[in-house]
């Protein structure tokens, strides 16, 4: 027998998927995390008891489970098991307070809440209860039981078959919440169906070995792990990221893919021992999830063997870019050309397509596209566009052009856009300049209320060690590099950028920190 080939098949699920490599292949590992290894017998087994315990408690298709833990082998079965129940993920960031947590649990209409040890701590320190109805399962092991064991059915147990539809929800995901209040984006197993197929283009196979160092709550995770175990390949999960130590897994494991963000790749090509790794092993590298400079880019392509490919899309889907930076070493400065059968347009404020060459807001169609968000239909409407002909498209609050060769160049979320005495500054414009200073290595460049211009920019910059540069220093000098309306009108010096867990730079805190003067 030969392992599946998900990419020329027609629809198929993937528990379904992962069952069947643990009947062809069942000795082959699908997890490594640390020195524990789960063979894909193990794993779907593990699924099979998780599904069969959901099942006795009542969970019907297409309702929620909740999930809320450092990554681990039992949270990658608890999400397979919940899926081959007929249930969907609500995967939720441990970064979040106890009363956000909870708060999206029940948004989620969650049936039962999976924690860790350090989220039912966090939750008993804030005083915070989970509700009566929706019953809590450790995911770690306490008490002297292991991992899931109270709960689980014995050795052997199986579920109920369910027929998985593809317009069913496959995930609920909250948005990070950078922006407000979290909303849950739903995602259908249809879509990620199509991350699967993507896939093949970028060499995922039987074996694949994919390191993972960020959670599995994001969806920058989600779209490495689903195919990586779609095509019967190994997963590597670091709970927590240390570049040193994803340089010494890498190399011992012989990793062939990688999903990392700019804030990752660039701890890591800064380590001054990453040319004494062996990393000829690995195939492809991707990259997404926030601005990725072109200087890095090229570093990562000169220093890190294998092909380097940028995606540029949203959590809700819609629209996808694709940067293969190895064949385009000229266009490291954009996020690439719309993949194949993505359609993506420019809009302009009133909702007309822009012409030729001309910016606008991105908005983009394809067959991954979420459902919308969950018991939020007035934000959904905000999130779609719909063209002359009646197609839906998602507005992503991105602001771009597309150059002479149909590269898509990013400017800014047209939120951070600051429109300063009637003229629009971007602030990825003001970021890249400040970038070009010695002593910068990195910074944030944000708009806040000026009595005199509406708006005006202002910079937070982190030195690089050893270099003296005070603020007004390095304020001076961007501002006679940029035109008199891009001036920065103040600048900080600060240890660290506030990011989220997959390094979005939080540019709200930035905004509220800077207070009003």
């Amino acid at each position: 027998m030969t392992a599946p080939d998900p990419s020329s098949a027609p629809f198929r699920d993937l528990p379904s998927l992962v069952a069947e490599h643990a009947r062809q292949r069942p000795q082959a590992t699908a997890l490594v995390v640390g020195e524990r290894r789960l063979s894909y017998a193990e794993l779907d087994a593990l699924a099979d008891r998780i599904a069969a315990a959901l099942q006795r408690d009542g969970l019907q298709p297409g309702e929620r489970v909740a999930v809320c833990a450092t990554s681990s082998p039992e949270y990658v079965a608890v999400f397979l098991g919940t899926l081959r129940a007929g249930g969907a993920v609500a995967p939720l960031a441990p970064s979040s307070t106890a009363e956000q947590l909870v708060g999206m649990a029940v948004d989620a209409d969650a049936r039962r809440f999976f924690l860790d040890g350090n989220e039912v701590a966090a939750l008993a320190a804030a005083g915070v209860v989970v509700p009566a109805d929706m019953p809590v399962t450790r995911l770690d092991a306490h008490d002297g039981l292991p991992a899931l064991a109270p709960w689980l059915p014995g050795a052997g147990a199986k579920p109920a078959p369910v027929a998985i539809d593809p317009a069913g929800p496959f995930n609920l995901i909250y948005s990070s919440g950078t922006t407000g209040t979290p909303k849950g984006i739903v995602q259908s197993h249809g879509m990620r169906w199509g991350h699967i197929q993507r896939a093949a283009m970028s060499g995922y196979g039987p074996d694949s070995i994919t390191m993972i160092a960020t959670p599995l709550y994001s969806n920058t995770t989600l779209v490495a792990v689903i195919p990586t175990l779609a095509y019967g390949g190994c997963v590597v999960l670091m709970p927590k990221f240390d570049a040193l130590a994803y340089l010494q897994i890498a190399e011992r494991e012989r990793a062939t893919h990688t999903m990392l963000v700019p804030v990752q790749y660039q701890r890591l090509m800064a380590r001054p021992e990453f040319d004494r790794f062996d990393l000829g092993s690995f195939r492809m590298k991707f990259c997404t999830s926030a601005p990725f400079g072109a200087a890095l880019k090229a570093d990562v392509l000169k220093r890190w063997p294998g092909g380097l490919t940028e995606y540029y899309g949203m959590t809700e889907g819609g629209g996808t870019c694709m940067l293969q930076a190895h064949l385009h070493p000229t266009k490291l400065h954009t996020v690439g050309q719309p993949a194949e059968g993505h359609d993506i347009r420019l809009i302009d404020e009133q909702g007309r397509e822009v012409a030729k060459g001309e910016a606008g807001e991105v908005v983009g169609r394809s067959g991954a596209m979420m459902t919308g968000y969950h018991k939020q239909p007035a934000k959904t409407a905000e999130a779609e566009w719909f063209d002359p002909q009646g197609r839906r498209y998602i507005r992503t609050g991105d602001v771009g052009r597309f150059d002479e060769d149909g590269f898509l160049v990013l400017f800014d979320r047209r939120k951070d856009m600051v429109i300063s005495g009637g003229f629009n500054i971007y602030p990825s414009d003001l970021e890249a300049a400040l970038r070009q200073h010695p002593a910068v290595a990195d910074c944030a460049v944000v708009g806040v209320p000026s009595a005199e211009w509406g708006e005006t920019p202002v910079a937070y910059v982190v030195r690089h060690d050893g270099h003296a540069d005070d603020a007004e220093a390095i304020r001076d000098w961007l501002n006679h590099q940029v035109g008199k309306t891009q001036r920065l009108s103040g600048l900080r010096l600060v240890h660290e950028l506030p990011r989220s867990a997959i390094g979005k730079v939080l540019k709200r805190e930035l905004r509220e920190a800077w207070g009003p003067g």
